[in-house]
């Protein structure tokens, strides 16, 4: 009789290496994500985030959850996805910690949340609402997304991993750099951070 190795049992494997291993654990999730920074008329509304998955995490989800086996994920089948396999991330911030003018901001929820197969490739999308009025001087936001147990490792991609969509009104720009300054995983790892400026234009 062919078994096959469900999302449950992963995560069984994963929370008896947490509890019974000796020596440190490391990423068994790789996330590649793109950021897309989005403003209102008024100022920033929040960040659209996009979450590629490797491969053997992806081939978990579809096993999982692509039950009628045509390699697409319908809407049904998303919804699941969103229940089972993504809402437990309200636990963990959504591995989003943003900091408004150096004030913790707490991701509580996100919106327009989806999930996609490509060519066996897992991607989540979502919105996460954070609205911060503009004013003629700048405001900094900063963001970073990891997972502080260290189990799946967040990293930007190579191309345009941060996106800004604003209108005329506001100047904005943006670095990406690593946090020297904090730091998780024993010590060992540090957030790379996106620190975001903008304000209203001079007329």
């Amino acid at each position: 009789m062919k078994h096959r190795f469900s999302l449950s049992s992963f995560f069984a494997i994963i929370g008896l290496l947490l509890f019974s291993s000796p020596t440190y654990p490391h990423p068994h999730v790789f996330i590649v994500n793109i950021l897309t920074i989005v403003f209102d008329d008024k100022g920033l509304a929040g960040t659209r985030v996009s979450w590629g998955f490797d491969e053997f995490f992806s081939s978990m989800i579809a096993g999982d959850y692509d039950k009628n086996r045509n390699k697409k994920l319908e809407k049904p089948e998303i919804a699941i996805i969103k229940k089972e396999a993504f809402n437990y991330l309200a636990n963990f911030d959504y591995f989003t910690f943003i900091k408004i003018d150096g004030k913790p901001f707490k991701v509580k929820w996100v919106t327009d949340f989806s999930a996609a197969l490509s060519d066996g490739k897992l991607t989540y999308e979502f919105f996460i609402p954070c609205h911060v009025n503009a004013t003629s001087s700048f405001k900094q936001i900063t963001i970073a997304q990891y997972d502080p147990s260290y189990y799946s490792a967040v990293f930007f991609g190579k191309n345009k991993p941060v996106k800004i969509q604003a209108g005329p009104n506001f100047e904005t720009s943006f670095k990406i750099a690593e946090n020297l300054k904090e730091s998780y995983y024993y010590g060992m790892v540090h957030p790379v951070d996106v620190i975001l400026k903008f304000r209203l234009k001079n007329e």
